[in-house]
């Protein structure tokens, strides 16, 4: 699926489509989420999610320290997720034009939403890994000027640029949000619920349903890995959910069918960026929708970027690796700048080398058959990962590296377990390594896989107990001479799927309810906690 240019600001990552689709989402017993007729003259402001309850769904065990709680019947608790993103090739060179190529990583941020009662008249963020808690009352927010006939948005508009009287509106309601912290912290929590109230007041009325909002990520924030594109395409699938402008995902729902619905999470998270960032390139939030990777480039910055998406890119293990050294994505940017300005004929060949370098990653991507033959897929791993390292010396030759990103690049050559380059701005940051196929059966990431792949993938207990082979120890050498030297390693994948939905929110027959949800500990005990996208098909994804 190619975006398609538009006039407006930066949104190359959707195109329009303004027919809605019916369906449900399968797997999920009789709690299915149904969409309404799509009229076109039906508002985006429809009440919440009416879905009735089972006797089964009601039932809890007396034993259970956590039965099942119900506020309202007719809106169980749901979790969305939406992943991360890195950049697999082509930073720095897509600044000037050329082409790159991003992907999803399976570090995921994950939304909690519960219905209170109607009474209630309330909505609340508890985003509780930023320290974000606050309440709005729903009769109190100005839903006069976000619903005149002038600027009132249906859930089926393509919305390119913010409306100012609309973010006029919100400024009294987003200023007293945190006004005690911080001022670097207090502009992090207001972002994050200006994102959040934009998208309520377009999608939803007065008669919305009253709601707690809570939000846990294992995306490490401000690391260039698309963290507010997970929470923005988060916040855009739960509230278009409720308004019941989405279907699915089930198993039964066409290819076209899916891929309306993807876009239109897409448009919509693209407007929570648009709040977050004034001018995104809408890479981000394309990735944390559909998944998978993108191959995106903007040779004019008045329009934009082209956006394909590679729904075949394959899901493989991946170290993110953290230098824990800070970087300035601007002072980065502006050092490439200089040297192409100082030796343009010298830096635009390298910039031409780096393209190339995408181009080759793209054609073996589309031209193989993972499934069908590993020794295929491992040649095929094996020229992505010789591209990597390509790639990263010329970066290098950029100026971009740092002493750390070359420390780390030289411990992962010497264990001889994968290909490493920097990935985003350099100058310190992150790192990818994507693991050698011999190394791959070694490294325990199963846990973070999504969806299909989880399955396919699951070991046996004793294989995980006691795992064996020179791979596993030089991967677990690695592991310690990273601790030791101070730097953090996440264990992730790259290419999986894209937004998720749990619907209702239980796994292995107990509901998560909202105290669980927000005391779960680190990225593990959120990950053990939802399933990690892996429990059984619990999860569902929109798949074209």
């Amino acid at each position: 699926m190619n975006g398609t240019h538009r006039d407006g600001d930066a949104n190359g990552a959707v195109k329009h489509t303004t027919n809605g689709v019916n369906g449900k989402m399968g797997g999920l017993s009789e709690l299915s989420l149904r969409t309404q007729s799509t009229d076109r003259r039906r508002e985006a402001s429809s009440n919440g999610l009416r879905t009735p309850t089972t006797p089964d769904s009601r039932r809890s065990s007396p034993n259970s320290t956590h039965s099942r709680k119900y506020s309202n019947p007719l809106a169980p608790p749901f979790i969305v997720s939406a992943p991360g993103k890195t950049i697999v090739c082509g930073e720095h060179a897509a600044v000037h034009g050329k082409a790159a190529i991003a992907a999803a990583i399976s570090l995921r941020s994950f939304l909690l939403c519960t219905t209170l009662s109607k009474s209630k008249r309330i909505v609340t963020l508890k985003f509780s890994d930023i320290g974000l808690d606050h309440t709005w009352d729903i009769h109190d927010l100005p839903w006069s000027t976000f619903q005149h006939p002038t600027r009132k948005r249906k859930y089926y508009d393509l919305v390119t640029s913010l409306d100012k009287d609309l973010v006029d509106a919100m400024q009294p309601h987003i200023a007293t949000v945190s006004p005690d912290s911080e001022p670097q912290a207090r502009k992090i929590l207001q972002a994050a619920a200006s994102c959040f109230l934009y998208l309520f007041l377009s999608l939803g009325s007065e008669s919305s349903p009253p709601c707690v909002y809570s939000m846990r990520s294992t995306i490490p924030i401000g690391q260039g890995l698309g963290s507010s594109a997970s929470v923005s395409v988060c916040l855009a699938t739960a509230l278009l959910l409720q308004c019941r402008a989405l279907s699915g995902p089930h198993p039964d729902q066409q290819s076209k069918e899916a891929e309306e619905q993807l876009e239109r999470i897409n448009r919509w998270a693209f407007v929570g960026e648009l709040v977050i960032h004034g001018n995104p390139s809408g890479v981000d939030n394309t990735v944390a929708t559909n998944g998978h990777a993108v191959l995106f480039q903007r040779k004019d910055y008045t329009k934009p970027p082209s956006v394909n998406i590679l729904r075949d890119f394959p899901e493989l293990p991946l170290l993110l690796i953290d230098t824990r050294q800070p970087k300035s994505t601007q002072v980065e940017v502006a050092k490439v700048g200089a040297l192409k300005k100082k030796h343009p004929e010298v830096v635009e060949r390298i910039l031409d080398s780096i393209d190339a370098i995408v181009r080759s990653v793209f054609n073996i991507i589309e031209t193989t058959d993972f499934e069908s033959s590993s020794m295929e897929a491992d040649a095929a791993i094996t020229h992505l990962g010789e591209m990597m390292t390509i790639n990263h010396g010329l970066l290098t030759s950029l100026g971009v590296s740092h002493p750390r990103l070359e420390r780390l690049r030289y411990l992962v050559d010497q264990a001889g377990v994968g290909w490493t380059k920097l990935t985003g701005a350099g100058g310190g940051g992150c790192a990818i390594s994507l693991l050698k196929p011999q190394a791959r059966p070694t490294l325990d990431t199963d846990e973070y896989l999504n969806g299909e792949a989880a399955t396919a993938s699951a070991p046996s207990s004793s294989s995980q107990a006691q795992p064996n082979g020179s791979s596993l120890t030089a991967l677990q050498k690695l592991e310690q001479q990273l601790e030791d030297e101070g730097f953090d390693r996440y264990a992730t994948t790259l290419g999986g799927d894209g937004v998720g939905v749990l619907y209702p929110a239980i796994i292995n027959d107990e509901e998560i309810d909202q105290e669980m949800f927000l005391t779960a500990e680190g990225r593990e005990g959120i990950h053990d906690l939802v399933g990690g996208g892996s429990q059984g098909g619990a999860w569902k994804y929109w798949r074209p």
